[in-house]
């Protein structure tokens, strides 16, 4: 696997920018109720004990731009539906249930998540954007 190089621009901090998407990653989890073993799948299955110090540090030296780019898809994903639904109680269970809308064929948007590539991230979204109209 080929790692991307990070932007550089002055100022660009990586482990900044890499602890402020795992505390929001984990924020998002925990409001979304998932379990260690999505989390894993969706940050794109990384080893177990890097997952678990990230998860309990919530800060990492430097994120690979897949999983920075997964964690964009996710923030992406909760505002369309904090946006789109009336309550943010309602927008977090929506990734739960069941839709029979095309990207989903009867399976809740979580488990189309889960499919575990960025792809299946970057579908949700879009679907999530077209229903906002954008």
């Amino acid at each position: 696997m080929r790692v991307v190089p990070y932007p550089q621009q002055p100022g660009f901090d990586p482990q900044r920018v890499s602890s402020a998407a795992l505390q929001a990653f984990f924020n998002l989890s925990a409001r979304w109720k998932l379990s260690a073993a999505q989390e894993r799948i969706l940050l794109g299955s990384p080893p177990e004990s890097t997952f678990f110090k990230w998860k309990a540090e919530r800060t990492a030296r430097r994120l690979s731009r897949d999983v920075l780019e997964r964690i964009s898809y996710l923030l992406g994903i909760a505002k369309a539906l904090n946006l789109l639904l009336p309550s943010p109680r309602a927008a977090d269970e929506w990734i739960k249930k069941p839709n029979r809308a095309q990207p989903f064929h009867g399976r809740s948007a979580l488990d189309r998540m889960l499919g575990g590539s960025l792809v299946d991230l970057a579908d949700v979204r879009r679907f999530l954007d077209a229903q906002r109209g954008l």
